[in-house]
């Protein structure tokens, strides 16, 4: 995917103010509206401008999308990273324009549909919905409980420069909750112009990588190494899992790859999660000379072609 330069679409400096880029949009669009331009690729000009500008007016998207454009160089083929726009806070998000790009949905297709929040309760007396995603541990999903999270919100200052500003806030989160869901921070949004009620704040919830336990859905599984004679002859071998340490049973004759169910002992979600366990066989090193002669010992003992099944 080709990394659009907004900037330069709009034929504006980074650091240009909301009125130059305002200045800007009105220019381009009466020069390439295709009811009066004789520009030969005037509406496609006209769909790119309007694209631009619906990033660069919005000081959330503008200072998430320079974020990401730091560390691009020009000619690679972009993607956007995971998560790249975590701790983000995006008020009203765009319509969801079926004419933007890939590039554009790539990036704010999640905002566009999570403005449905927005645009579903929105009433002249009150405030417009905010969203923001964060990256949560997974042991807050386990055991719910407190959480502090700083978001980023950008906005406009009195010379029209955009410059950031945050907001630290304390979230009960609930047990079992799962990625992509969302958290309501009622009244946490947008202020409403007059008496009106503000705004709420939607927290979409990721987690962040863990140190043992990887996170499909609500099921979660774990890589165990086991030694060779406890995958062949069976054995009982401690496991940690995110409740607390088990007693697994390895079944004898098992082998690198073999999946162990703990039925409910994954994400507490209703109905709760699986903990799946994957063995992997783990090799004592032969590093001395009696090592060296048990595997000596082994190869003599049991004739053993591994690449039998190669026809080699």
């Amino acid at each position: 995917m080709e990394f659009k330069d907004y900037y330069k679409v709009m034929g504006v400096a980074r650091d240009a103010t909301e009125a130059q880029i305002k200045q800007a949009y009105r220019k381009l669009a009466r020069k390439y509206h295709p009811d009066v331009s004789k520009e030969k690729d005037a509406e496609a000009r006209f769909k790119e401008v309007g694209e631009a500008y619906e990033v660069l007016k919005s000081p959330e998207k503008r200072a998430a999308y320079d974020q990401l454009g730091q560390n691009y160089r020009a000619g690679e083929e972009f993607r956007p990273p995971p998560n790249w726009d975590s701790g983000f806070e995006f008020s009203g998000a765009g319509p969801g324009n079926s004419s933007y790009s890939d590039f554009f949905d790539a990036l704010f297709g999640a905002q566009a549909r999570s403005g449905a929040h927005n645009r579903g309760a929105f009433h002249a007396d009150r405030g417009e919905d905010h969203h923001a995603k964060v990256m949560l541990d997974l042991e807050a999903s386990i055991h719910g409980g407190a959480r502090t999270f700083t978001l980023r919100m950008p906005e406009i200052d009195e010379q029209g420069r955009l410059i950031a500003k945050e907001r630290t806030l304390n979230v009960q989160v609930p047990k079992g909750i799962l990625a992509g869901q969302h958290i309501r921070l009622a009244g946490q949004g947008a202020r409403a112009s007059g008496d009106g009620k503000p705004g709420d704040l939607f927290i979409e919830v990721e987690f962040q990588p863990h140190a043992l336990y990887q996170v499909d859905g609500r099921d979660l599984s774990l890589q165990l190494p086991v030694a060779p004679w406890e995958a062949a002859l069976g054995a009982s071998v401690k496991t940690p899992t995110p409740t607390g340490v088990v007693d697994l049973k390895i079944p004898p004759a098992s082998h690198a790859g073999t999946k162990l169910r703990l039925k409910g002992r994954g994400i507490p979600a209703a109905p709760a999660g699986d903990f799946f366990v994957v063995l992997q066989i783990a090799l004592p090193a032969a590093n001395d000379d009696k090592a060296r002669a048990a595997y000596a010992a082994m190869a003599a003992a049991l004739p053993f072609d591994p690449r039998a099944r190669l026809g080699a």
